[in-house]
């Protein structure tokens, strides 16, 4: 099983994944063929994506960048996606890539593009359906963890000093562990109109999420989560005896992880807590339409303003050279963390999961701190520039900052140069990969990386919407 420790770096410029499902580089005509496996190797195909791949090729001006689109939308699809039937519903675990395991946050995110084909493809929309099923189990099993095991198989983290199940992969408390099942149920719905996932484990299982953000708003005592892992990495582990650094109550939500599974400074997240709020009037809204449950819709919708309220009062905070902006964590005291991290959620990517807009101007304040030498983490190279982070380390970019960068932005030419530097960073694999060296593209971690590969392709999707023009162009 392979550890997010474990970088896979490759130098090699023709990096083919054989034994993780993805065949060996094979040169055609153009130069370019296709990466994806074949199909009696695809975990799993739709009619519906594999016609918007050929419809949205078509559009595609660059060789390389139709590539690259054809081996990355699917990625999901034809690699991670192990669907099946249970107790007479669908049931889908979704693995990472390269690692072995299903992630709330990634698995979400992952089948997250597809959600506007289900209408169309009655098959996929049993996969979503599949996923959502399988978040639920996870989600009773355990709200404090964030990752999962098909089935109780034990894992290389079952030593961590927190209270560990044999069906869990790894126990880190991250907020967005139980907003992206939120987000994913909501739009599944509502682009879909299937109610059939909303049945009794559901919503015990949003009851169990609202409970748990309760819990870690801390207003009584430290609650019942805490963790310790015997490791080098000091993002690994957490202070305090595994409760984190000290808080003030003011009706946030601590999160002792960050989305990019490493630990928070200051127990605060605030991109999180934004998403939180964005899922709590979610879950309101669900409560009232289908479970007509108006007292649970109450509790959502308060605890969601209780929320936005305490953000905006400690949140807001001042940068000495920009001024007002979000902070990135902060703690009640009014000590306040100036980074981003590049996994969403992100200061970067708010308007992306609905909190604010883009053209709010203390998103604009953030964005323009996240894109600039301010930023700790912000790197420029010979490969273009982009956000990085201590989780793979110094001098790398994570192309997710840069498709993060161009779904959030309302400037045609800043999205066409996100696209460029996209299409030059893939180490010539065809593939999106978690970071990559900014002056050595073919220096990368994680060949097997199915969430960065379909956030790609649902910005070139994006793109061909609204920008069709864009696809037209010639990147090299």
């Amino acid at each position: 099983m392979v550890a997010r420790r474990d970088f896979i770096r490759n130098s090699a410029l023709l990096a083919g994944a054989v034994g993780l499902g993805m065949p060996k580089t094979v040169l055609g005509w153009d130069g370019y063929s296709s990466q994806r496996p074949p199909l009696a190797k695809r975990k799993f195909t739709s009619d519906a994506v594999e016609k918007t791949i050929t419809n949205v090729k078509k559009q595609i001006a660059d060789n390389k960048l139709a590539w690259m689109f054809e081996n990355c939308f699917p990625n999901t699809l034809d690699t991670t996606v192990n669907f099946k039937t249970m107790e007479g519903r669908p049931d889908t675990f979704v693995i990472t890539g390269d690692i072995n395991a299903m992630w709330l946050r990634d698995s979400s995110a992952q089948v997250w593009p597809y959600i506007p084909l289900i209408k169309e493809d009655k098959k996929l929309e049993q996969m979503v359906a599949g996923v959502i099923n399988r978040q639920v189990k996870c989600i009773l099993i355990d709200p404090y963890a964030n990752a999962f095991n098909d089935g109780p198989t034990g894992s290389e983290w079952e030593k961590d000093l927190t209270d560990m199940k044999p069906e869990l992969h790894e126990r880190k408390w991250e907020i967005d562990s139980l907003c992206y099942p939120v987000r994913l149920a909501y739009h599944y719905w509502k682009h879909g109109g299937d109610t059939g996932v909303f049945d009794a484990k559901y919503k015990q299982s949003a009851r169990l999420i609202v409970k748990t953000f309760k819990e870690q708003q801390r207003k009584e005592d430290k609650g019942p989560y805490k963790f310790q892992r015997v490791t080098a990495w000091q993002s690994d582990t957490v202070p305090n005896s595994g409760y984190g650094s000290p808080m003030l109550p003011v009706g946030l939500i601590v999160s002792i992880f960050r989305p990019s599974d490493d630990a928070t400074v200051f127990p605060f997240l605030i991109p999180s807590n934004m998403f939180a709020v964005v899922s709590l009037r979610q879950l309101a809204e669900i409560s009232t339409e289908i479970y007509k449950d108006a007292a649970f819709a109450k509790e959502c919708a308060e605890l969601a303003d209780e929320v936005d309220r305490a953000i905006k009062a400690y949140a807001i905070v001042e940068h000495p050279y920009l001024g007002n902006m979000y902070g990135f964590e902060v703690d009640g005291f009014g000590n306040r963390l100036f980074i981003d991290d590049t996994n969403v959620p992100s200061l970067l990517s708010i308007p992306y999961l609905g909190y604010t807009t883009a053209d709010d101007p203390l998103y604009q304040a953030s964005r323009h701190f996240v894109w600039s030498s301010f930023h700790p983490w912000f790197y420029k190279g010979k490969y273009g520039d982009g956000v990085g982070s201590p989780h793979t380390g110094v001098d790398y970019i994570w192309p997710m900052s840069i498709i993060m960068r161009a779904l959030t932005s309302q400037s045609k030419e800043e999205i066409a140069a996100c696209i460029k530097t996209l299409r030059n960073t893939d180490g010539n694999t065809g593939f999106i990969h978690e970071s990559y060296h900014k002056d050595d593209p073919t220096k990368f971690t994680r060949k097997w990386f199915a969430w960065a590969c379909t956030l790609f392709g649902e910005l070139i999707l994006k793109v061909s919407q609204e920008y069709p023009d864009l696809l037209k162009r010639q990147y090299a």
